[in-house]
């Protein structure tokens, strides 16, 4: 009888002390986030900067490759995602299998620069990064990886200026035939077909002359935008947490992956203009060429070996819109391959990183040329 009281006693005392380390973890992770924020811990050093963007250079732990792996960023997202946790961090990864890894961190933009276009980035800034990389490095050649939009940058600059120093391309996530894009793709070629009944409403829109501070987005509203586009993610990341609030890092994740969701940066009006008024409206990339002011840009120019990738969960660019780009160039090597995740997963998922990252360095390992001091 004094031994089953005691027992229960003790049973009440357990349920008691884990509600109160709930109630606390939950104070902390709505009242002190930042304090439980993993991200950015990999050590780097500034080597240049271009204007409002600078380059991070992150050395590898015992260099094996002689050509460094370049990851250009997309605008709007903040550089978390390449270095999300100290355990699972796409940077810290490749560092680990022998590549000097460099980012193009576009900074923080703002109003100010809502005129910044195309152009601006893959015929100026990503040239001159790349010539600082290459001179930094000492390596003539480099392997080049663009996500979402930077995909895109990575794609037409490699296009337009057909730089024989891009050994390897990765393209991940990217619009290419953005009417195959879900619903999102049905709704850019309804607008489209409307457009092309009103040729005066069409030339307002095609042409730029709608001004760049209504076409400006802040970070506030990219952020909003990112949450609406995966409801179910959002919902889903909030009901774990709360049915896991005694899981230590499940509480840690949880407020890193919201820090960087919360913390998003502006996209220039010039930007949105090529964006979603051409690439997404307009659909050029579905026949392998785009016109960016006076530059006409052909696919066919890109030579050198290629992956494509799409998230397997994809929703803003699924994959039937991604995989057109292996038909679209003149490479003799293109690999397709699907990525566990979403569009934001299949950069920083659990299943992204014990599937995708060893693919991914495999194929760069028999594409790259061996590291002699």
């Amino acid at each position: 009888m004094i031994s089953g009281l005691k027992r229960l006693m003790e049973q009440l005392k357990s349920i008691s002390q884990v509600r109160s380390s709930k109630i606390k973890n939950l104070s902390r992770r709505i009242f002190n986030g930042k304090s439980l924020v993993l991200s950015q811990s990999t050590p780097y050093e500034v080597i240049a900067q271009y204007n409002h963007a600078k380059i991070r250079f992150y050395a590898a732990t015992e260099r094996k490759y002689q050509e460094p792996l370049v990851f250009v960023a997309p605008l709007a997202i903040n550089m978390a995602i390449y270095d999300l946790y100290p355990y699972r961090s796409l940077i810290k990864y490749f560092t680990e299998q022998g590549f000097d890894v460099y980012l193009l961190d576009w900074g923080k933009l703002s109003y100010k620069h809502r005129y910044l276009n195309f152009l601006n980035f893959i015929d100026e800034a990503i040239p001159y990064c790349i010539n600082r990389i290459r001179e930094h490095s000492k390596s003539d050649q480099i392997s080049l990886h663009g996500w979402s939009m930077a995909g895109i940058f990575v794609l037409l600059y490699t296009a337009l200026r057909q730089p024989n120093y891009v050994k390897n391309l990765i393209v991940l996530g990217s619009p290419i035939d953005s009417y195959s894009s879900g619903g999102i793709g049905k709704l850019y070629k309804h607008l489209n077909m409307l457009l092309s009944k009103n040729l005066k409403i069409q030339k307002t829109i095609y042409h730029g002359i709608i001004p760049k501070k209504v076409l400006h987005t802040p970070g506030i509203l990219n952020a909003i935008g990112f949450k609406v586009l995966d409801p179910k993610g959002w919902y889903e990341g909030h009901k774990q947490l709360l049915l896991n609030l005694d899981n230590e890092q499940l509480l840690h994740e949880h407020a890193t992956l919201g820090n960087f969701l919360n913390h998003m940066i502006d996209y220039p009006g010039g930007v949105n203009q090529d964006m979603l008024f051409n690439i997404w409206l307009q659909n050029p990339l579905k026949k392998g060429t785009i016109q960016l002011r006076d530059k006409i840009i052909e696919l066919k120019n890109i030579d050198c070996p290629l992956l494509v990738g799409a998230g397997m969960n994809d929703q803003m660019v699924t994959a039937a819109s991604v995989k057109p780009l292996t038909q679209l160039t003149n490479s003799s090597d293109v690999t397709f391959t699907l990525i566990p995740g979403g569009h934001l997963g299949l950069m920083s998922s659990l299943k992204s990183a014990e599937e995708f990252w060893p693919k991914l360095a495999q194929w760069l390992d028999e594409r790259s040329t061996k590291f002699k001091d």
